[in-house]
């Protein structure tokens, strides 16, 4: 499986910033068709990367290259033809009169025609499950909804790579949910890359792989379940223990014995607890 986004030496001063650095030296890589979650604090410096990525922030040093091309002020729109990025206000994102009139403003940007825009917007709004609000107006619309819309905006210009920046956390717990298991679904079934910046560990817990940042600098990669095991990198970057090794514990502590590998699987943890009851 091939990198589709490297970064390199990328290193990011903010004007009049002094000598501090939201990016120092970054480097890393994505793979073509899996979901990396990009996990840190508040001003850890994981937004600017996104957005950096995207050619909407011009880095200091370093270099992006992005499905094969490098980025440059010669190449950023090319780029960003392969990008589809979801912001975290969804209120900031919808810029038609109704749904379906918000999905459609890309597409008539690009040129599409009528008759093919149409059948686009009414496929995309079937992926994500708003064909039956395709006339509402943004306030008739929840927070989870209008994402949904964003998400299908997205897809309808047909990128290569998703990048969601802390898309869900304005939602309440329901929409955070649905959208991260409608993104999930999105990903498998189009084989699309996913690249979310978050700071809540029980989200990243869903993805391939991980990449934490503190301070402008990445100070572990690897899967879930490994990175998020070490207390002590939590603990310097100010990060919580996933919610299944928080209850895995206090079990623990109670004196109820699971099995270790529970620790870092909500979904075994889950099942487990409930056969233990209904042994009970």
């Amino acid at each position: 499986m091939d990198n589709i986004i490297n970064v390199k030496n990328l290193t990011y001063k903010y004007a009049n910033g002094g000598e501090k650095k939201a990016l120092d030296n970054v480097s890393l890589s994505i793979k073509r068709g899996t979901w990396t979650s990009i996990v840190g604090h508040n001003g850890s410096g994981k937004s600017t990367l996104a957005r950096s990525i995207d050619g909407l922030m011009t880095f200091s040093d370093g270099a992006i290259t992005v499905d094969g091309i490098t980025l440059s002020d010669d190449t950023v729109w090319d780029i960003r033809k392969r990008i589809g990025m979801i912001f975290q206000n969804p209120d900031n994102q919808f810029v038609g009169a109704t749904v379906e009139d918000d999905v459609a403003f890309g597409l008539e940007n690009l040129g599409v025609e009528t008759a093919q825009m149409h059948s686009i917007v009414a496929d995309v709004l079937e992926k994500v499950r708003m064909t039956d609000f395709k006339e509402r107006q943004p306030d008739q619309l929840s927070g989870g909804q209008k994402q949904r819309v964003a998400i299908a905006g997205v897809l309808a210009s047909k990128p290569k790579i998703i990048i969601l920046d802390e898309a869900t956390s304005m939602l309440d717990p329901q929409g955070r949910h649905e959208i991260i298991e409608l993104i999930n679904e999105i990903h498998r079934e189009n084989n699309l890359t996913v690249l979310s910046i978050t700071h809540d560990v029980s989200e990243a817990m869903l993805s391939d792989h991980v990449v934490v940042i503190n301070d402008g600098k990445v100070v572990e990669t690897g899967a879930p379940k490994d990175v998020f095991k070490d207390n002590e990198m939590l603990k310097i970057t100010g990060l919580e223990q996933p919610f299944s090794a928080q209850l895995f514990d206090d079990l623990k502590q109670k004196g109820v014995f699971l099995p270790e590998e529970l620790k870092m699987n909500e979904k075994g943890l889950e099942e487990w607890l409930w056969q233990s009851l209904l042994k009970a």
